[in-house]
């Protein structure tokens, strides 16, 4: 129901005219004010789908980077393959150290109860070795440096691995595995050197093998090299 206020010269019927004309224009500005928002709305939506991550993302391959590299972000699976890089560089490590220390020793003689260059028997060959590379003491005797550390399968030698032999007589010998089938150790006829695993002699008497190296001895290797 619409008032009418009495003006002066018909000014009523103006007045009474223009409510229904301002009433049309606040009911057009809110429809487009509510068709703004709408159109705001789907455009901010469609902008958020837009940047969401695809179900696949973590298995897709990074840019620029060839097809047959592995994705860097690997599944779980592929720790062995990492453990597997691990050993090989740690056995690279070991095998280079201990080879360092035959140059050093290479030549010379055997003479039981020897402990330096003037002569040394097979423990303390490896006693000397074990200090200096690994710093690890080790007992004076092939009796002791048996007990140390765990029994390994022949198979399963990585080098710094300690090999023993049970040839005739009242001693045992002992030396020290560098990879490739080969042990160091100070033979009783040619001094310090170098044999093969397989070698007939000693395969024959070969008798355990003790894996006594921990990664702690391992830490400051690279920088001693």
């Amino acid at each position: 129901m619409v008032a009418f206020t009495k003006f002066p010269h018909g000014e009523s019927n103006a007045t009474q005219n223009s409510l229904p004309m301002a009433g049309n224009k606040v009911l057009k500005g809110v429809c487009l004010a509510s068709t703004m928002l709408l159109v705001s709305g789907c455009a901010s939506s469609s902008k958020q789908a837009s940047i969401a991550a695809p179900d696949n993302y973590f298995a897709m391959s990074l840019p620029d980077m060839p097809g047959s590299h592995e994705v860097l972000m690997s599944p779980a699976d592929s720790s062995a393959a990492w453990q597997d890089f691990g050993t090989t560089s740690r056995n690279t490590a070991v095998r280079r150290a201990l080879l360092a220390q035959h140059q050093r020793w290479v030549g010379t003689p055997y003479r039981l109860g020897g402990t330096n260059e003037r002569g040394i028997d097979c423990s303390a060959l490896i006693q000397n070795v074990y200090r200096d590379t690994f710093n690890l003491q080790l007992p004076r005797t092939t009796r002791q440096q048996v007990k140390q550390g765990s029994r390994v399968d022949q198979s399963e030698l990585q080098p710094g691995d300690l090999v023993f032999f049970n040839p005739p007589g009242a001693l045992r010998h002992a030396g020290i595995y560098i990879g490739d089938g080969r042990f160091m150790h100070a033979s009783s006829s040619k001094g310090v050197m170098i044999s093969r695993l397989d070698n007939h002699y000693w395969q024959r008497y070969y008798w355990q093998s003790r894996r006594t190296l921990e990664p702690t001895h391992l830490a400051g290797l690279n920088d001693s090299l």
